[in-house]
């Protein structure tokens, strides 16, 4: 079988030049975590239990147990660096937080979540677009039968830009803002690593517009894109009630 070109991120090294060296440099990260958090205050709901989907370092759950102490916090993520991560950002938590490896590349890792669900909340950022399209269609499907009622997905996402030249809006803008992150490197060094980086071949990604589309499919309503900046934005939508 195959080995997917995502698999990239299982490796240590890469994993730790992302943490140390783009995530905080996202361009608009605070003011994409904070419409997650608006977007989950508005469902009115209890929040008890939380999946972060791809979790990465489990920065937006960590975030939003800022709001929500009590909430049951379940970070799912294939690289093992990457849980490591979360589970250090984590280490004083005292409410219950669960880290699971499984792979949702692969139909069956909903398994890994059944005991832990229904879900007040699925949040997942910049891990989607790694997936193929019809795949990402899937997930959605998956997500939407994970939450309770009336509760919310929100994804914080890289998605495609309608031509080169908005592309190259987001790129220039991405790399303004690594290089603020790294003043001892020269722009040009800077713009270099960003073109040739390793993971950058994991990356499929797809209009907003479409992924919305199929959200509604999928049977989401008051789905919307509710920021975008070039080819970062938040979308997603709540289980109907």
């Amino acid at each position: 079988m195959e080995t997917p070109k995502y698999a990239v991120w299982k490796s240590e090294s890469l994993a730790r030049v992302y943490l140390t060296g783009v995530r905080g440099a996202i361009p608009f990260a605070q003011e994409q975590i904070d419409v997650m958090l608006r977007l989950l205050a508005a469902t009115e709901r209890k929040i008890e239990r939380v999946l972060d989907l791809g979790c990465g370092d489990g920065l937006l759950a960590d975030a939003l147990s800022m709001l929500y102490p009590d909430a049951a916090l379940v970070f799912l993520d294939f690289s093992e660096p990457m849980l490591e991560a979360a589970r250090e950002r984590l280490r004083d938590r005292s409410a219950p937080t669960a880290f699971l490896q499984a792979d949702y590349g692969k139909p069956n890792w909903t398994d890994a979540v059944v005991e832990s669900a229904p879900f007040d909340a699925v949040i997942s950022g910049y891990s989607i677009h790694h997936q193929p399209d019809r795949r990402k269609r899937e997930v959605y499907e998956e997500i939407l039968q994970l939450l309770n009622p009336g509760a919310m997905f929100v994804n914080i996402e890289h998605v495609a830009s309608p031509t080169t030249w908005v592309t190259k809006l987001h790129d220039e803008l991405f790399i303004d803002h690594l290089h603020r992150a790294q003043p001892g490197a020269s722009r040009e060094n800077v713009a270099n690593s960003y073109h040739y980086r390793p993971d950058k071949d994991a990356n499929i990604l797809a209009s907003v517009e479409d992924q919305c589309e199929w959200l509604r499919h999928a049977g989401f309503v008051d789905v919307d894109c509710y920021l975008k900046v070039f080819a970062l934005a938040v979308f997603g939508g709540r289980k109907p009630q």
